[in-house]
């Protein structure tokens, strides 16, 4: 694990050091808020392990995983909004911390931060601006146009969450100085990855605790909102079969990136595995 641990560390330092140089202090308060509070740091690593994976330089992969979080994080304030999700990984969500104006001022600082750290290669700023692309209408569909169906479902979760986790593996790969082809391998990858994370978030969401979970739970089911249980009337067992499903395509899709085995792969390999059977 201290491989792990040690690019997960140069990420949090990163993170800290961009949002401690935010002006003026009340935003740099919130944006703090919203980015320290824990979280899974899935999207970064995802970065990171994709450039080691490629033998890529890691301060380039660093400060472009640095920017998927940020773009993440800022997802889950209007996310939260959206919901009226009073918590967010255990702690006073931003709207609820600090009221609705600050907190959609502290998503637009974040994706600001972002774009900084993106506007150096081209490359990089067109996965993330595609990614978001989606993601708004991943969001939009969501309010306005529910899935009746499971094929419906399907890309909705493609879109609301396959698609930023797709850009965190390109970002990785475009830091290595990737071809074409390998970084479509390997969005592919992390899309389906996404998708299989969403589908497992659905389950957690109907049969969680939520004080494990560090949020509220039994959402989708309250709010009428499509998730993978609500939309098809699986069992969340059979959900989660479905979830699996995606994580062997991932699997196949990173095989077919023809990288080399190292510990990055393997790791990459892991948390394909690991997004299905996550109990938070």
């Amino acid at each position: 694990m201290e491989y792990l641990e040690v690019r997960r560390g140069r990420i949090e330092d990163r993170l800290e050091a961009i949002l401690d140089e935010t002006e003026p202090t009340a935003l740099r308060g919130q944006m703090q808020h919203v980015s320290l509070s824990g979280g899974k740091r899935a999207r970064p690593t995802v970065t990171v392990l994709v450039c080691d994976a490629l033998d890529g330089e890691m301060d380039d992969a660093v400060e472009f995983a640095v920017g998927i979080e940020l773009v993440h994080n800022a997802s889950l304030v209007i996310d939260d909004i959206i919901d009226e999700s009073e918590l967010r990984r255990g702690t006073p969500s931003a709207w609820t911390e600090f009221g609705f104006g600050p907190a959609i001022t502290a998503s637009d600082g974040l994706i600001g931060e972002a774009f900084d750290l993106f506007s150096r290669d081209e490359r990089a700023m067109q996965a993330v601006s595609e990614a978001m692309v989606q993601l708004g209408e991943g969001e939009a569909t969501e309010l306005v146009g529910q899935p009746v169906s499971e094929a419906e479902y399907m890309e909705l979760a493609r879109r609301k969450t396959g698609a930023l986790f797709r850009a965190a593996a390109e970002l990785g790969a475009i830091a290595a100085d990737a071809n074409t082809y390998t970084v479509e391998a390997f969005g592919q990858y992390a899309e389906r990855v996404g998708v299989a994370f969403q589908m497992r978030d659905d389950v957690l969401d109907a049969t969680a605790d939520a004080q494990q979970l560090g949020k509220p739970t039994g959402h989708d089911a309250a709010m009428d909102r499509p998730s993978l249980v609500e939309v098809t009337d699986l069992s969340p067992e059979e959900a989660t079969e479905r979830a699996r499903e995606e994580s062997v395509k991932a699997l196949e899709a990173l095989e077919a990136t023809e990288a080399a085995d190292s510990e990055a792969k393997a790791y990459l390999r892991e948390f394909a595995e690991f997004v299905v059977e996550r109990d938070r």
